[in-house]
């Protein structure tokens, strides 16, 4: 297998993608590609490296899947041993929704507190569309904690696709100064202390000056 990405510090849909390759239990190779440089115009336009021209890319014994949630469900189908969802049928159901959500909303957040690893901002301003994005996010939480997470540390118990598909959230509270209270603020301490996630941001550390993005930076500052 191999997967293609944007950087570290700052693709959280590569991220998504990223874990479910880890997920998996196969060995894969990375690609991982500056956002916003010529060499990214350059692969995004191939359709050998990127056929949608977007980054997660996955190839598996020679056929590409894009988009994080196909990615996971691809091979969540290949390695049904490894754990991607719940066995239990309500579980799974609830941790299909969630993850669908993810994938489909959430635009405030994302359009106000871009991922980024590597940076911190204290006492950020959040507008009122954007905690209103955190409350259904930490109530989602809690509520997958409460009902079907208490035989492990993660949404529901082991690490899943859920897990996942929210982890570049944590990665955004962390960033942006969001602080949960509960099962929510143990739920983001266990998957920041996942070795997988610190694996990441170790090699988001790595990257080199000149990958950095200043506008996410700027625009932070509006919120400071």
């Amino acid at each position: 297998m191999k997967i293609i990405l944007g950087n570290k510090r700052y693709s959280s849909w590569s991220l998504r993608g990223w874990l479910a390759a880890k997920q998996s239990g196969q060995a894969f190779d990375e690609m991982v590609i500056p956002l916003r440089t010529p060499e990214w115009q350059e692969k995004a336009a191939d359709p050998n490296v990127m056929p949608s021209g977007r980054v997660p890319t996955l190839w598996d014994d020679g056929i590409a899947v894009w988009e994080s949630s196909a990615i996971i469900d691809w091979l969540a189908e290949r390695h049904a041993d490894r754990g991607f969802w719940p066995t239990d049928e309500a579980a799974r159901a609830f941790a299909r929704s969630i993850a669908a959500e993810m994938h489909a909303g959430f635009t405030s957040l994302r359009q106000q507190c871009p991922m980024d690893v590597l940076a911190h901002y204290p006492s950020y301003r959040l507008t009122d569309g954007t905690q209103l994005d955190v409350e259904r996010i930490v109530a989602l939480w809690s509520e997958a904690r409460s009902r079907f997470g208490r035989n492990g540390d993660f949404l529901f118990g082991d690490f899943g696709a859920a897990d996942m598909m929210y982890a570049p959230i944590v990665m955004r509270f962390r960033t942006y100064d969001v602080k949960p209270s509960g099962e929510a603020q143990a739920y983001m301490h266990a998957v920041l202390d996942h070795p997988w996630l610190v694996e990441w941001c170790a090699a988001a550390a790595e990257e080199p000056a000149d990958w950095i993005i200043p506008a996410y930076a700027e625009q932070a500052a509006q919120y400071a």
